[in-house]
């Protein structure tokens, strides 16, 4: 049965890069795939957040990279590309997790707003595609885990600019998957339900709204960056290679209430 289990979803031998993955959602992903085989570089822009998160990785048996980088800098995703084969081989699974969210009422946004949103929501995971993509293709095998938002379905709580660059983000999904899934290269979104990560926790200050959406969701709680592990390595090997394309909620039915 474990050696079953492992050729499923064994992700050894593989390279991981996971934007924001210091923290949140991100790093619990790095960690999943991580302690599943992979060996992660990790991206975010806090250099002590990223050596700790390196730090406890290692403390895992994983093994652990960092690149600080602003995604909103086309610089910056350059220097990632550049840089992120260099410390345990090519990138066979992205994770497109790094997220702004400026939340104001809609008329009050400014196209500085704007540019700043889209730069990092949906402008660099298409760049960090684009450079990827391709090298897994040539590869024949790859995998691209993009993660979305209730805002990818739905308007939810000021979505402004977020939630149409988070909307974006599966329309990319689908692109990706078009163009290299026959060479063995899935693409897939992940759109989580409210959780109570660093990025909510302007919504977590307002007080009653962590309680009322946890009353939303079916499972009557919030989610935990934990809640993706699981959906993260299956999308990461070779389990669901017959899956691409496709936005997968994991949201404790929070969409369908």
């Amino acid at each position: 049965m474990s050696s079953y289990i492992e050729e499923l979803f064994s992700l050894t031998g593989r390279v991981a890069l996971i934007t924001g993955g210091s923290s949140g959602i991100g790093y619990a992903i790095a960690e999943a795939l991580g302690r599943s085989g992979a060996a992660v570089v990790l991206v975010a822009r806090r250099e002590k957040e990223l050596a700790r998160a390196v730090h406890t990785l290692e403390a895992h048996g994983v093994r652990a990279a960092a690149v600080s980088a602003d995604l909103g800098d086309r610089a910056a995703v350059a220097r990632v590309c550049a840089e992120a084969a260099g410390f345990f081989g090519e990138i066979d699974i992205l994770v497109n997790d790094a997220a702004n969210n400026i939340r104001r009422p809609m008329e009050q946004l400014t196209p500085g707003d704007y540019d700043e949103t889209i730069a990092v929501n949906l402008t660099a995971p298409f760049l960090l595609g684009q450079h990827f993509g391709p090298r897994m293709a040539s590869n024949g095998w790859g995998r691209i885990i993009n993660i979305g938002s209730q805002q990818s379905i739905s308007a939810f709580g000021d979505s402004g600019v977020y939630g149409a660059a988070k909307a974006a983000i599966c329309g990319l999904t689908r692109s990706q998957a078009e163009a290299w899934s026959k060479a063995g290269v899935t693409s897939n979104t992940i759109i989580p339900g409210f959780v109570l990560t660093p990025l909510t926790e302007p919504a977590q200050a307002v007080p009653g709204r962590v309680e009322a959406l946890a009353a939303r969701s079916m499972t009557g709680r919030n989610g935990i960056p934990a809640d993706f592990a699981g959906a993260a390595v299956f999308l990461a090997g070779d389990a669901s290679a017959y899956v691409t394309g496709q936005a997968i909620c994991v949201d404790g039915g929070f969409s369908v209430h």
